[in-house]
């Protein structure tokens, strides 16, 4: 959703189809509601800040990776009448979206959506709804072209980890093998840490 990319694929590629990353919504979703949790312990201050303290991954994980521990804490917490659990649940309503039978269907969906996020009065969500709808038009030809990003970004992620791992000497050449190898294999950051240890050694 960055203009300068929009931009570039008008100019060189006309003709594509611009299909904006469920990925990338599905991390601004996620990002305003850490915003929320945060400001909320700011102006409630030390007791609300105790109450909530330990809960920030409860409010950004998929509902099917908690925990036991964690399900039990969001069962108590959403009792509480907070800002941030209305934040996840507008967050957690959002999956519905993708999840709509049709290009229309996700149309309508859309603007309950937005009538959510305007009623809520919660910014940092209003702010998120502002963008999907600035770039509604691309964000529904995900119904035309159902692709999606995650795989390569979590790949991505994966590699900007190494990387902050391998800050040695002949860093690159290890930070290369590790990335490649991880292609094939589950052990590319174990493996960087290895070649790290033995290089101390040597």
């Amino acid at each position: 959703m960055w203009p300068a990319f929009i931009n570039a694929v008008k100019a060189k590629a006309p003709q594509a189809t611009l299909v904006f990353d469920k990925f990338h919504i599905v991390r601004k979703l996620t990002e305003a509601i850490d915003t929320v949790r945060r400001q909320e312990i700011t102006e409630k201050g030390k007791e609300h800040k105790k109450l909530v303290a330990g809960s920030r991954y409860i409010w950004l994980k998929n509902p099917w990776n908690l925990t036991d521990g964690q399900k039990a804490s969001l069962s108590t917490l959403e009792k509480l009448n907070l800002t941030i659990h209305r934040a996840y649940l507008l967050k957690e309503s959002f999956r519905d979206f993708w999840q709509s039978p049709t290009k229309e269907d996700a149309a309508k969906y859309l603007q309950q959506w937005y009538s959510w996020a305007d009623e809520s009065e919660i910014k940092p969500v209003q702010e998120v709804a502002k963008l999907i709808k600035r770039h509604e038009e691309n964000i529904l030809t995900y119904f035309d072209m159902a692709i999606s990003n995650g795989i390569a970004e979590g790949l991505n992620n994966k590699a900007k980890v190494i990387s902050h791992r391998v800050r040695i000497q002949n860093g690159k050449e290890l930070y290369t093998q590790s990335v490649s190898l991880h292609g094939r294999s589950n052990h590319a950051i174990h493996f960087a840490q290895v070649c790290v240890r033995n290089h101390k050694t040597n």
